[in-house]
């Protein structure tokens, strides 16, 4: 794995380049967003919610078939097509008015970007050798904070101006991003879909192994909201006292959640690559995962020091455990991405990808619901069982993935004397 934080020259390059165009436009929509829907298309914040709920439940069922999709025909046309169809789902937010037409629109867009993750990962798997996904992934991920900052700057631009015509611009951007995404994407080698094997039944589902190495994963990716969410309630908004928590809130100034925002996004960009190096199997991955449970423990235990503390102690640790909590991700996704991959059959990965990238979904709709009750009712206790149930799954996911490689083995044997792919690598690394 190279050094630099750019990818080597060619597809690599090539995916880090529409990475990047595209996380500009997704970075000025997810900060406008949520108040287009609320001063532009009228609706209330309660039906907003209600709405991009069932779109993301709508989304995290079809990313499995669309995985399938690209697996058979092919993930580079796929993937193009699935960009078009998420552009054209953001312009039509731009002439909803009203909450039926709300729905639609954005099940259609949860709908379009579930496949296109998926589709986009067998596209990388096919023009990247297995030793080189990680690396490239972590790139790729670089990249993405790159442009979500430079875009959430450029939607700063237009809540400043807080005009229609703004927000519209905004939209507008997002929707051109997935047209330039796709038109990078054409660039790329075609990778030929594969014949897939019958599997008797409703595929990646049938295989358990798989599924629980995914469900111990989405307990890993229940952080996801901390630095939205989380951390800004438990620094500013505060909570009733319970017979847990006795203090309404810290005394850390409420600038800090800005700053903490912006020490995660550096942090990544520049470290993320550097986490993954060593991640070159799924042995490494599994260690990679278990040492970022501690870590992720010990930052839990360190934000819990700043209640109650005085406004400078309060920040000082604040900071130490967004430092820990950074470098726990960074971890965790490295080790993820490699599980991810290595634990999929060679002609199923867009369809496993797809099932894979339900965790998110999930983490995204309940993070929220799981950490303001863990964190605001109950103050420390909710910290310290949050970095404990991160040790147990992440300590859980080293016997599930050797559970899915040996299942994987006895599939590669059965499709051997069937004239079937190989599957899975043994656990070594």
């Amino acid at each position: 794995m190279t050094n630099s934080l750019v990818p080597p020259t060619g597809p690599q390059r090539t995916l880090a380049l529409a990475q990047l165009t595209n996380s500009v436009g997704d970075g000025a929509y997810y900060v406008t967003s949520a108040l287009y829907f609320t001063h532009v298309v009228g609706l209330t914040p309660a039906r907003v919610g209600l709405g991009l709920t069932l779109a993301w439940a709508v989304g995290s069922l079809v990313g499995v078939p669309l995985g399938r999709l690209a697996d058979r025909r092919g993930p580079r046309g796929t993937a193009v097509l699935l960009a078009l169809a998420t552009g054209l789902a953001v312009t039509s937010f731009l002439v909803v008015r009203g909450f039926v037409p709300f729905v639609i629109a954005a099940c259609a867009y949860a709908s379009a970007q579930s496949g296109l993750a998926a589709a986009r990962q067998a596209l990388l798997a096919g023009l990247v050798s297995a030793g080189e996904r990680t690396g490239l992934l972590a790139h790729l991920q670089s990249t993405l904070n790159a442009g979500l900052a430079v875009g959430a700057g450029l939607g700063g631009l237009a809540l400043r101006a807080g005009t229609r015509s703004a927000y519209l611009g905004v939209f507008a951007l997002d929707a051109v991003s997935f047209l330039v995404y796709a038109g990078l994407l054409v660039r790329l080698p075609s990778v030929r879909g594969v014949q897939m094997r019958k599997t008797g039944g409703p595929g990646v589902l049938r295989d358990r192994p798989y599924v629980v190495v995914t469900l111990l994963n989405t307990v890993l990716l229940l952080r996801m909201p901390l630095l939205s969410l989380g951390l800004p309630l438990w620094i500013a908004a505060g909570a009733p006292p319970t017979p847990f928590r006795q203090w309404g809130r810290t005394d850390a100034p409420t600038w800090l959640v800005s700053a903490l925002f912006v020490l995660n996004t550096g942090a990544v960009m520049v470290f993320q690559v550097r986490t993954a190096r060593g991640i070159t199997g799924l042995a490494s991955a599994t260690r990679a995962v278990r040492r970022s449970g501690w870590i992720m423990l010990a930052a839990c235990a360190v934000f819990a020091v700043s209640a109650g503390a005085s406004p400078w102690v309060a920040v000082g640790a604040l900071v130490v455990g967004a430092v820990l909590q950074v470098a726990a991700e960074m971890g965790q996704s490295a080790g993820s991405w490699q599980l991810s991959f290595d634990l999929a059959p060679a002609d199923r990965v867009g369809e496993y990808q797809g099932f894979f990238g339900t965790g998110v979904t999930v983490a995204r709709t309940m993070g929220p619901l799981v950490l303001t009750s863990l964190l605001l009712e109950w103050g420390t206790p909710g910290w310290l069982l949050l970095g404990g149930a991160t040790v147990v799954a992440s300590y859980a996911m080293g016997p599930a993935a050797r559970r899915a490689a040996g299942a994987g083995r006895e599939a590669d044997e059965d499709a051997g004397d069937a004239g079937g792919v190989n599957r899975r690598p043994s656990l070594v690394s």
